[in-house]
């Protein structure tokens, strides 16, 4: 199977929801989780991207040097990058990040004006970066001038064509058609990103990865502009579940939604991780009540006795099953180390990468 690469986009997608309020001190919180839960891509900073945080499309609560120095503060293995729109970002924004040791960038443009990217994104490479070019508005062009303007934007050095479905109004077959094209007919790794406007945006990931894309954007919980994006949390069972190994703990990924961002969403997109176990587990919900008798009495995680009992039985699990499972589960985690949230950016615990320091 191809290498795959969930581009975690919560810190930067996901800002919208709260008008663009993630703090420094929640990227290098949300950052730490991610990486490990161990996601290898994530992407950071103001929703619209480099040079936006501005008056006229809202002033985010930390400048991009800042967000910058977070993520440089705490990553050690993975790869953090941002959004960048020619005409808001300016060629000094990435200079700004590449001195803070940023990896990727994703330049956006409507694709009817892709020849905006040029310049920038050949100046990207110069310095460095792994560099995706994302369509915005992709579904405005056919496949085809889709696949000739792609053509055009690796020939300038971009490694990833993402396809983007801005709107949130394609469906799984458009997708594909898109994705088989770009596929067939460059040589780059293909993206998506989409939108849940019809609550397609799981299944469009998913078609996206059949269709051959390798580089999938998600939320954690969802969170977005407008109706949110793919949930992270989603379409890692879901990957797992198809037989890719993308080397991230699922019950890591869950419990930052739980305990990290869904308390900062004003409205909820996602699926809980309860709903979430008991689906990937196919665990009737009617049994949550001796699930959770066991748990107040043992105190272990929920989601992995559901998934522990289900593996059992599917069927009528007893109380007695799941309080022996359950028994086994606290004899385990006991000797496991407990799962550490960072609460605040603490410079002795967190090494420096690239980064300045003593601002």
């Amino acid at each position: 199977m191809p290498d795959l690469d969930i581009l975690e986009c919560t810190l930067r997608d996901g800002s919208y929801a709260i008008d663009f309020q993630f703090t420094a001190e929640d990227t290098a919180i949300v950052c730490a989780a991610l990486e490990d839960a161990g996601f290898r891509m994530i992407e950071i900073g103001h929703g619209i991207g480099l040079g936006a945080s501005s008056p006229q499309l809202g002033i985010a609560a930390a400048t991009d040097e800042e967000y910058l120095r977070a993520a440089a503060s705490v990553l050690k293995k993975a790869k953090f990058g941002a959004f960048f729109i020619p005409g808001i970002g300016r060629k000094e924004h990435l200079d700004l990040a590449r001195d803070y040791g940023m990896g990727f960038v994703r330049i956006g443009t409507n694709i009817t004006e892709s020849e905006e990217a040029e310049e920038y994104i050949k100046y990207a490479k110069s310095l460095g970066f792994e560099v995706s070019y994302n369509a915005m508005k992709s579904y405005a062009v056919t496949p085809e001038d889709l696949l000739q303007r792609a053509k055009s934007v690796v020939d300038w050095g971009a490694d990833i064509i993402c396809l983007v479905d801005s709107a949130g109004g394609m469906l799984p077959s458009d997708v594909k058609n898109y994705i088989e094209l770009l596929r067939d007919g460059t040589d780059a790794r293909i993206g998506f990103h989409g939108h849940n406007n019809f609550l397609l945006g799981n299944a469009n990931n998913l078609a996206a990865l059949e269709a051959g894309a390798t580089v999938l954007d998600s939320t954690i919980q969802g969170m977005g502009r407008g109706a949110g994006n793919a949930q992270t949390e989603v379409m890692v069972i879901l990957y797992e579940k198809m037989g890719f190994e993308t080397g991230i703990d699922k019950y890591k990924a869950m419990d930052i939604g739980e305990k990290i961002i869904r308390p900062k969403m004003r409205e909820s997109h996602g699926v809980s991780a309860i709903e979430l176990t008991t689906g990937y587990a196919l665990f009737h919900s009617s049994f949550l009540k001796r699930i959770y008798r066991a748990v107040d009495e043992l105190h272990v995680d929920p989601k992995a006795l559901i998934i522990e009992v289900s593996k059992i039985d599917k069927v009528d699990p007893t109380e007695s099953l799941i309080m022996r499972v359950a028994r086994k589960i606290a004899e385990e985690e006991s000797r496991k180390k407990e799962i550490y949230f960072p609460r605040r950016i603490d410079t002795g615990y967190y090494p420096g990468r690239g980064g300045k320091s003593g601002e």
